[in-house]
């Protein structure tokens, strides 16, 4: 029973690897739930902050922050990738990534240059395989990223944008839809579009007083609305990780429970094989004598 040994060594095989999905098909369950909390919590300062900057971009036209002002002489535009620090998530990275690549041969084929800010182990690598241009990085978020740790890695494109270095700066992350579905989006952080800051604007005139001045308060605002959109791309990611994880580790466990009944099905023929064979030679052995 050499070849049934075996099988029963492939049986206890897939039952350990379904173990540890099944695990890790509840810790993403419970991480998911956290992080669509965030990141739900996240959505009305988004939105709130959306709101007030489209209003004073709309009330004070005497002043344009850089933010606003669209640049076509750099030939260079920089690229936020969002991705995660593991793998083990189906295809999550892969569209994101190839969202990405499409749009870097986009640029290059109008002679553009693209300078490239990761955060995630997945984007930094791919990055660094295909041979892009990294000017700052961050890895290891965690389930519970804090804007600080995102602001420094991006803070070299704002600054580079503010200095006319950069035409133009895209954020490259996955949008949260559902459990089922996630959506890797790809949309442009600067210059701030004027449709996308003006969807809650209404039609009515906005005035407003300001203290110390206007261009104060424009310019801390804008850069707080910068931040939110990044912290909420990097929010809406980290949900999308945990959905996907739980759905290809439920798959997968899924998947391991056939193969067990295959091989268990296979085993139960190769014994019963091996028995049917065993008396057939008791039989002749008795008809001979």
């Amino acid at each position: 029973m050499a070849v049934g040994k075996e099988i029963r060594g492939k049986i206890k095989s897939v039952e350990n690897t379904k173990k540890i999905t099944k695990a890790m098909e509840m810790v993403a369950a419970s991480k998911m739930r956290k992080a669509q909390e965030r990141m739900r919590a996240a959505r009305p300062y988004s939105d709130k902050i959306r709101n007030i900057t489209s209003h004073l971009a709309q009330a004070n036209s005497e002043y344009s922050h850089p933010f606003l002002v669209k640049q076509d002489l750099a030939k260079t535009v920089g690229i936020i990738v969002v991705t995660t620090d593991k793998g083990l998530c189906g295809g999550l990275n892969t569209n994101a990534l190839r969202l990405m690549t499409g749009k870097l041969k986009e640029l290059e084929g109008q002679g553009i240059k693209v300078e490239a800010v990761a955060f995630g182990n997945k984007g930094f690598g791919f990055l660094n395989r295909i041979g892009a241009k990294v000017v700052s990085h961050a890895t290891h978020l965690g389930d519970a990223p804090h804007l600080e740790k995102l602001i420094g890695p991006v803070k070299v494109l704002l600054d580079a944008y503010q200095e006319a270095k950069l035409d133009a700066v895209y954020l490259v992350y996955t949008k949260f839809i559902n459990t089922m579905k996630q959506e890797p989006t790809i949309e442009q952080l600067l210059p701030l579009s004027s449709e996308r800051m003006q969807a809650d604007a209404g039609t009515h005139a906005w005035d407003y007083i300001y203290e110390p001045e206007a261009q104060v308060v424009i310019d801390e605002l804008l850069v707080r609305y910068v931040e939110a959109l990044i912290y909420q791309s990097v929010a809406e990611n980290l949900a999308s990780e945990q959905s996907a994880r739980m759905v290809a580790m439920k798959s997968a466990s899924d998947n391991a429970g056939n193969v067990i009944g295959e091989l268990k099905l296979i085993y139960n023929k190769t014994r019963q094989a091996a028995i049917t064979k065993e008396l057939s030679e008791i039989v002749a052995g008795a008809a001979a004598v």
